[in-house]
């Protein structure tokens, strides 16, 4: 909670305009949360950031793939999910989250387990801006051990890709899951690192963009492509899919979705254009701290 609280305020000091739905829930199976939605700010033009509690008597099916000694089991399941779709299409969207999850009894649970990450989805991406967020990935993972950037950076290539259309969602970042490091506190440690990590390293590439002139162009080209961020979401996010089969609140579960999307039948990128610049060079998996070196 005092991570939610923290993102919101950086967010409120680059953007106070923002038409705000602060509410509390509860969920009758047990627990809620704290939804902190947002929307037609100056700046940003939708998005969230979000806690959750909650606990249930069954795993959902979305949380015990490949993991059959969970199935039946009764848990508890608690974090903070974050995304930004902002106006200017310079400026990318981002998402991010962190959750812990314990299966068994709540007294005395069978296992625990930690995941999350974030990641970053340019229209118009800016190399320097790219091998900047992949730094700071790799600078949050560090103190806990050297193997984890290269880990977590594949996980999230592999788990951000779209393979009816064949690319990634984005330029990718962090993603984990059944994690547990050499303790719990260790874990918990490393997974706040990330949310707070995130906060910061958005936010500056965020007031770096956020005046760059654009178009209608531009705006068509970002609504076009915030249609392969709701393919998503909708057709293979995890989180999506445990919220809805867990019988979580459909409008906080939902508020990652973008705010006006197009699909243009048969559209391909121009020539030469920096629309083309998009597909060729950054919608593939990259060792991008190499790349722009």
């Amino acid at each position: 909670m005092k991570l939610q609280s923290r993102i919101r305020e950086s967010l409120l000091e680059i953007d106070a305009g923002l038409s705000i739905h602060d509410d509390e829930w509860e969920r009758e199976e047990g627990g809620g949360g704290k939804t902190w939605a947002f929307e037609k700010g100056q700046s940003l033009e939708k998005g969230g950031i979000n806690f959750s509690d909650i606990a249930g008597n069954e795993l959902p099916p979305s949380a015990t793939l490949g993991r059959e000694e969970l199935i039946g089991l009764p848990f508890r399941a608690t974090g903070v999910s974050v995304v930004f779709h902002p106006y200017n299409p310079f400026v990318p969207t981002s998402h991010a989250n962190v959750r812990y999850f314990e299966a068994g009894p709540r007294d005395n649970p069978t296992c625990w387990w930690f995941g999350g990450g974030f990641d970053l989805t340019p229209y118009y991406p800016f190399a320097e801006d790219v091998e900047f967020w992949h730094k700071s990935a790799k600078e949050a993972c560090l103190p806990f051990g050297v193997d984890l950037y290269p880990k977590f950076k594949k996980w999230c290539d592999d788990y951000f890709y779209l393979p009816h259309r064949q690319e990634t969602r984005g330029v990718g970042g962090l993603f984990f899951d059944d994690l547990q490091l050499e303790n719990f506190d260790q874990s918990l440690q490393f997974v706040l690192n990330v949310g707070e990590v995130f906060q910061k390293t958005y936010f500056e590439i965020f007031q770096k963009r956020m005046e760059e002139p654009f178009g209608q162009r531009q705006r068509n080209f970002q609504k076009y492509r915030r249609g392969r961020y709701a393919e998503f979401n909708l057709v293979y996010d995890r989180g999506t899919l445990f919220g809805l089969q867990s019988k979580g609140r459909t409008e906080s579960i939902l508020m990652s979705m973008p705010p006006e999307v197009s699909w243009n039948y048969g559209w391909i990128p121009e020539e030469g254009s920096p629309e083309e610049d998009l597909y060729k060079n950054y919608l593939t998996p990259k060792d991008w701290l190499k790349e722009t070196k």
